[in-house]
């Protein structure tokens, strides 16, 4: 008998709290879903500014590095000419005569060598003093080119910072 004296007012109960939990659940749809929508909305205009901000940045990029890149050929171009043309020189500057009157040594090529491979020479030999059989032209010829060659790495040098400060630049723009 308890149990029939229960279940009429626990039914009744169960009703009230299921409707209220559907009047609470339709009330916080209808209050929340304009608020969600809203903020849906605002996330994809700022995702589409972002994409829009990322396309502009690629662009802005692109431009420096196309710039950058006709700039540091042209101005190659324009080293490696002289450096060849200075080559080229050579004979008028040294010549046979020059060669015959002053001999290079195996010394100064073991030293000038070791310079360039940042290496010591060693210790000096007796054969130091015998003539290289190379001429004085083919070292101006090889110290042109190395000369060249320098000048042609301090020109990519000094294009690598400006693009780099340009980019720096394109990435501080508002």
């Amino acid at each position: 008998m308890l149990t029939n004296w229960l279940a009429g007012p626990s039914r009744l109960l169960c009703v009230a709290a299921t409707a209220f939990s559907f009047g609470v659940g339709c009330a916080g749809f209808l209050y929340y879903n304009p608020r969600i929508q809203k903020e849906r909305s605002a996330l994809v205009h700022y995702k589409a500014q972002l994409t829009m901000a990322q396309a502009q940045l690629i662009e802005a990029q692109t431009k420096v590095i196309i710039q950058t890149e006709i700039q540091y050929r042209d101005r190659i171009k324009i080293v490696k000419e002289k450096g060849d043309t200075i080559i080229k020189e050579v004979p008028i500057y040294v010549n046979q005569a020059d060669t015959d009157h002053f001999g290079v040594n195996v010394g100064f090529v073991r030293h000038h060598n070791a310079a360039f491979a940042n290496e010591s020479a060693g210790p000096a030999a007796h054969f130091d003093r015998e003539p290289a059989g190379i001429s004085l032209a083919e070292i101006a010829e090889v110290n042109a080119f190395n000369a060249n060659v320098c000048w042609q790495w301090r020109e990519q040098a000094l294009r690598l910072r400006a693009f780099y400060r340009q980019l720096q630049h394109i990435h501080s723009m508002p």
